[in-house]
Formats: C-alpha cells, structure tokens, sequence
C-alpha cells in the first residue's frame, strides 16, 4: 500500500472515530435533559476540514539504456612454422680398453683376401692295377705260419708316375708285427700300376687297402 493510502485511511478513521463519539454524547444528553447545551458546545469549536489527499509522487523517469558496445569479431592468429630443434646426436661411449681394443684390432686385422679364382675342372683317371696285385696264403711267413697268427693288416701306399708302389705304411695292425711288415714288402715289390692321370698327364696317387691274413690248410 502506497504511503498516501495509507494517510487516507487513518484520516477517515479519525474523522468515523468523532462522529461516533458525538453520536454516543448526543444520545447521552438527550437521555440525560442536556442535549441542547451539549450539542451547542460540541457544535461549537468543532470544524471539519477536509483532508485533501496527497497527490501521488511522480514516477522516476526510467534510465536511460545502456550503451551497447560493438564486439570486434574475432580474427584468428596466423598460422607460423613451428621450428623444432633437430634431433640429438648420439654419443657413443668408448671406454679406454674398447678404443685399445678396437686399435689393436684394426691394426691386427688382415687385409681381406682376393675373391678365388675358380680353377678349370681337371679330367682326371685313378690308377689301375694289374691281376697281380694279390697277396694269398702262399705269402705267409714261414714264422708267422708255424704260429699260426692271423688278422687284417690295414697299410697306405704311394703309386708314383712310373706305376710302381714309392711308400708304404702300416695304418692298422693285424697285431702281429711279421705280418704287418710281409704286408707293405709284398705291396712295394710286386704291385704294378698304370698310373693316374690328370687332363691326360702321369700323377701320383695315394691309396689305402686292407690285406686279410688267414690259415685256411691246417
């Protein structure tokens, strides 16, 4: 409720408030012979006056509005090259005895050795022995028969260009030595050979054989 309405309300009631008060005294006085006397001395000093209502306050003008500030639109930066720093270079830690090491090495380490030359293939043709080349039972040792030794001597021998038998030796023993040493004479005195050839040339040529001795007539 606005501040005027409200000094209406209370002068209003003020105002109904006397004119009850006047109402009750003058119902009084007639009831008591006094109403002549009392009305005119109520009547007397008694002034109305009319309440005039305050006029309303007048209204505040509204504020002025706010300025609106324009917004620049928005530019984006340009893009610049980024220049990254170039990657590190790794460090290779040598101890003292690896660099010795790899300086020995160095210096040690041979030269690497030309590519071989492939070698034009060789047509070459084994020796090839006569039907004489057998060693039988006839061949025993008269000592070696008597006593009756057997087994299997094992020799290697050399045929050298002219076809003959040049070295012998015994590569595995019968375990009798008579017979290991009747083994390689024989072979040296009686073997003949055609020797081996290469490209069509005399060579020599090594072969291993194994000579059994055996007592087949008892």
């Amino acid at each position: 409720m606005a501040y005027t309405d409200q000094q209406m309300s209370k002068g209003r009631a003020v105002a109904l408030g006397v004119v009850i008060v006047i109402h009750i005294m003058l119902g009084w006085a007639f009831s008591a012979g006094l109403a002549p006397k009392f009305v005119k001395t109520i009547l007397e000093p008694m002034k109305v006056s009319d309440i005039k209502e305050a006029p309303p306050p007048e209204d505040e003008p509204p504020p002025p509005p706010e300025e609106l500030v324009e917004i620049p639109p928005y530019v984006p930066p340009p893009d610049l090259p980024i220049e990254l720093p170039p990657p590190p270079t790794p460090v290779q830690t040598i101890t003292t005895q690896q660099a010795v090491r790899q300086t020995e090495a160095a210096q040690v380490a041979p030269a690497p050795a030309p590519a071989p030359v492939a070698a034009p293939a060789v047509k070459r043709v084994p020796a090839k022995g006569s039907r004489r080349n057998t060693i039988g039972e006839d061949d025993y040792p008269s000592a070696s028969l008597r006593a009756e030794e057997e087994g299997v001597t094992t020799v290697r021998y050399v045929i050298g260009t002219d076809g003959r038998v040049t070295q012998c030796s015994v590569v595995k023993s019968s375990g009798h030595p008579r017979l290991d040493e009747r083994t390689c004479d024989l072979i040296q005195r009686r073997f003949r050979f055609d020797p081996a050839t290469a490209d069509g040339a005399p060579v020599e040529e090594t072969k291993t054989q194994s000579v059994r001795w055996q007592i087949t007539t008892r």
